[in-house]
């Protein structure tokens, strides 16, 4: 797999995400943007980025905070993510910035399908990809796991453009019940396609590999499984608009 850290400028900041593709594989592939945790672009994230793409995508890691910015402890991750909650505007710009980064560099090497986008993102990653859809951005699919479910600025009628995957765990405390209502009353009002998978009994975090912090977030092994084949089929359907 080739990993290459791409720089660029977003109102006079500098961002280094990476794009992520299989080299051995000549056919062009579809652009899928992955958003972290609140921790941003790790070594931890890379390979799970690197996992997405396999044979199938063209990944890029976003980085949402600017070059050298990476939080180091919960806290400074906390106050990191909280920042961008506070300022939907310049958040869902800097998420524009990356797809339209993305497709610039896949179409460059040759190695994108940009006619095909689709976005994911775990926990404070799925509120950036759901930010980008709520403000219209040009992809097919944005999928939250364990994510952020509503933000400040709630989508208008029609400004979703695309199919909108959540999925949760039913006691997870980090977006509790009254936020997929919320979601869901959101997502009924804009007139976006939407589903959401809800797992019984799981916390957050059920995708991250070692968590177990109960009742707070716990992995869960058979629940991420599924959750990544949901979300494979999901962003195909949306792609050939079988949804």
């Amino acid at each position: 797999m080739a990993v290459e850290t791409i720089r660029y400028a977003v109102g006079g900041e500098t961002f280094s995400s990476e794009l992520i593709w299989d080299e051995s594989k000549s056919s062009k592939r579809p652009i899928l943007l992955v958003a972290p945790n609140w921790f941003g672009v790790t070594p931890e994230w890379t390979g799970r980025a690197r996992a997405l793409a396999g044979e199938r995508y063209c990944a890029f890691l976003v980085d949402v905070y600017g070059d050298g910015k990476r939080p180091k402890d919960r806290p400074e991750a906390a106050a990191a993510a909280n920042a961008q909650r506070a300022n939907a505007p310049e958040w869902r710009r800097r998420m524009a910035a990356a797809l339209e980064q993305a497709v610039r560099e896949g179409e460059m090497r040759g190695i994108a399908d940009t006619t095909r986008r689709a976005a994911i993102g775990f926990c404070f990653g799925g509120g950036c990809v759901f930010e980008l859809a709520r403000m219209g951005g040009e992809i097919q699919a944005a999928v939250s796991i364990h994510g952020d479910l509503i933000g400040s600025m709630p989508a208008a009628p029609k400004q979703i453009k695309s199919a909108m995957l959540a999925i949760h765990g039913s006691e997870d405390p980090i977006a509790p019940k009254s936020r997929r209502d919320a979601f869901e009353a959101e997502m009924q009002y804009c007139g976006a396609k939407w589903q959401m998978m809800t797992f019984g009994g799981l916390y957050h975090s059920f995708t991250d590999i070692g968590v177990n912090v109960p009742p707070e977030a716990q992995y869960n092994e058979s629940a991420a499984r599924q959750a990544y084949a949901w979300s494979y089929l999901f962003i195909e359907n949306a792609f050939a608009g079988t949804l």
